[in-house]
């Protein structure tokens, strides 16, 4: 028997458990010692540190679950023919989703079709679908010329055995100097970017790019008719692999661009709507077992990476309630010391490896092959869709440029299709929060499915991180808004949640809750310092027993996020930037993100889907390599950053005069040491404030 896969728990697992339990002692002596000196001199002082460590305690919990049961897994593709031929593999469905052209660049988009377009997989069963939610000309004209580019790059990777199969990326790493025949494809690239920038800048498609009567007709049409918000469902197959083929012979995979129906009365249902309206109009057309979901950013960085899902699903052990197969997010670019955390190396190499050990990683929007029956009901009750041909198990017996099954997929486009359907609610990608990747994850695993984490060597995708500030916790806004929905929604993973999946409820319920992160982090910038300028004490003494186990909760805390974060590959520099990035997240976009959300539950505002900006700027580049923070734009979340930078600047100072002029040294010494502490991490806004311009060097 030849083995797909195998499973090893993390050795650090006992050593995990065992502090656990030393440090929620520690947890409770803390919180008693703050009800002992609830009616001290400073009252007010006390409450907040005891809503805040109670905050933390709570937070501190819901983590440990992550430590409770981590695994890793590894899969063995080279084992895959022995047990199966090519012919028998199962069809696959690529999602590429994109929303606006302007801050999604239409060639990073195509660039991404085109790498998984060179999956090492039988082109007769793999369709890319792309869905332009933003209606935009430049991004159809971008996959037309994508299409015809396709017809030479898929074989020269097939020839080449190459690994980068993103052109972009491929042609950055100076193969371009390899032989005559690369710098052919290289310059075959290069005028398609430029034919397509040019779209995106003038917003036409000039007629000396048009090279047929239908593509002149199609763009016509679009620029004529259409508006971002406001448009009937177009869907153009450009590629057909029944019929086109490549310079060699070999036919191509489908290639299909479907831009939904919009109408501003209508709700769209942001990234989750586009996602069913493409599960609906790829059942229509091929209907793959398999779909794999991509952000516009996330290309494929091993052809191989398919082989390895079907390890799993292609497996009697792993495949019995399956619902998807998650990859991390990894991403190119990032500075040498990941000045953002935008690597998000908790989240995905410590996090998800305790998910994995529950009932399966969470799904985290890109990088995921769903099993398209899991997304139509439980694994014991299968929920029909509304015509059979949307049936998970339909057979498409038709040619995908049939008109009747073109005229149904425009159809199933439609934006009053999900009318009094199931669609959103017990079928498909989950509506009812901005984080609809995480939603739909929870729901599957309440449901009963489970899901498998891959973390195979060679990172299976890469996309690219944000480079400013703003960007970074703009995102971070979203997510929180999107988190708190989920806490306070029907289906709430600390009622529902741990009810249906035990733990695993808990650690949904983690993410949920990010955004009180705000509280504690408000507390400790600003209730200390405040009492240090008027040299008044709020900690134990360093004379006192109590001291002592701050100390010990810090340093224990810290240290151990420190050796996990080392372990899975971090470097002190990486988690000294981790660490801070939460420090600043909390005042800015926790807490406006939580702000927001009470607006708009109380009515007041509606809720906005702001797409992160894949555009690059080369001074903002050039200060990211130099790891340089950029504020990028003026944004009421770094009002809070900068007065509590301010606050702890001074507040140190000056307790630092008190305590040489001989104020209670012993008694303000923790007071000293957070203030410090929070002014070395505030070291790049003070540099933001006084000595730079924000000029490039």
């Amino acid at each position: 028997m030849w083995p797909l896969n195998t499973t090893e728990p993390l050795r650090r697992t006992a050593l995990n458990r065992v502090f656990a339990a030393v440090y929620t002692c520690a947890i409770f002596g803390l919180l008693y010692h703050h009800v002992q000196i609830i009616h001290s001199r400073t009252p007010l002082a006390s409450l907040s540190l005891l809503l805040s460590d109670t905050v933390l305690a709570f937070m501190w919990a819901t983590m440990q679950v992550f430590r409770m049961r981590p695994i890793r897994r590894k899969e063995f593709p080279e084992n895959l023919l022995k047990v199966m031929k090519p012919s028998e593999f199962p069809a696959l469905d690529v999602f590429v989703c994109t929303a606006d052209p302007y801050k999604e660049p239409p060639i990073n988009v195509v660039n991404t079709a085109l790498s998984v377009m060179a999956f090492d997989y039988p082109t007769d069963k793999l369709s890319v679908y792309v869905s332009d939610d933003g209606g935009c000309a430049a991004t159809l004209f971008g996959f037309v010329e994508a299409a015809k580019f396709a017809r030479h790059w898929l074989p020269f990777c097939r020839k080449n055995n190459v690994l980068e199969t993103n052109p972009e990326t491929y042609f950055s790493l100076n193969h371009a100097a390899c032989c005559p025949e690369t710098q052919q494809i290289e310059m075959m690239y290069r005028n398609m970017k430029v034919r397509v920038a040019d779209v995106v800048n003038t917003g036409k498609v000039s007629d000396e790019y048009i090279t047929s009567d239908q593509e002149r007709e199609a763009f016509n049409k679009w620029t004529d008719n259409f508006s971002r918000y406001d448009h009937p469902a177009v869907i153009q197959v450009l590629i057909d692999n029944g019929k086109d083929e490549d310079t060699t012979g070999h036919f191509l995979p489908n290639l299909i661009y479907v831009s939904r129906e919009k109408s501003k009365s209508c709700p769209s249902h942001f990234k989750a709507g586009a996602l069913n309206a493409m599960l609906r109009v790829s059942a229509t057309m091929t209907n793959a077992p398999i779909i794999l979901t991509l952000d516009c950013d996330t290309s494929s960085n091993d052809p191989q990476t398919p082989l390895r899902v079907l390890c799993y699903v292609s497996n009697p052990v792993t495949r019995s309630n399956l619902s998807f197969v998650q990859f991390p997010q990894r991403f190119r670019g990032l500075s040498s010391n990941d000045i953002y955390a935008a690597e998000f190396r908790r989240l995905f190499f410590v996090n998800l490896l305790g998910f994995d050990g529950l009932k399966g990683a969470t799904y985290v929007g890109t990088g995921t092959f769903f099993c398209r029956r899991a997304l139509f009901g439980s694994p014991s009750n299968l929920i029909s869709p509304e015509i059979p041909e949307l049936h998970p198990n339909y057979a498409v017996d038709e040619p995908i440029q049939s008109p009747s099954i073109l005229s149904l997929a425009h159809h199933v486009a439609s934006c009053n299709y999900e009318n009094r359907t199931n669609w959103g609610s017990k079928m498909g990608f989950r509506y009812g929060s901005l984080t609809e990747d995480y939603y739909t994850g929870y729901r599957l695993h309440c449901e009963g499915w489970r899901s498998i984490y891959c973390t195979p060597d060679r990172p299976a995708f890469y996309g690219d991180a944000p480079i400013t500030l703003f960007d970074f916790i703009n995102q971070y806004k979203r997510w929180a808004i999107g988190g708190l929905q989920m806490a306070f929604a029907r289906y709430s993973p600390f009622t529902v949640g741990t009810k249906t999946i035990g733990l695993m409820g808990l650690a949904y319920g983690h993410y949920a809750i990010w955004p009180i992160w705000c509280i504690p982090t408000l507390v400790y910038a600003l209730i200390p310092q405040l009492a240090l300028l008027k040299g008044v004490s709020i900690f134990p003494k360093v004379s006192e027993p109590w001291f002592l186990l701050y100390v010990f909760m810090f340093l224990g805390a810290y240290g151990q996020d420190f050796i996990e974060f080392v372990l899975e590959g971090g470097t002190f520099g990486k988690w000294w930037n981790d660490q801070r990035m939460w420090m600043i997240m909390g005042p800015s976009c926790f807490l406006f993100g939580s702000f927001e959300y009470l607006l708009k539950s109380l009515g007041i505002s509606a809720f906005g889907f702001n797409v992160t900006s894949k555009v690059l700027d080369n001074d903002q580049s050039k200060r990211y390599e130099l790891e340089m923070f950029d504020f990028g734009v003026p944004s009421p979340m770094f009002v809070p950053l900068a007065m509590a930078a301010i606050i702890n600047l001074f507040s140190f100072f000056l307790g630092l005069l008190k305590m040489v002029g001989g104020s209670d040294k012993e008694g303000l010494v923790l007071q000293m040491l957070i203030a410090g502490f929070i002014m070395v991490n505030c070291w790049p806004i003070y540099e933001a404030m006084v000595l730079r311009s924000d000029a490039c060097p």
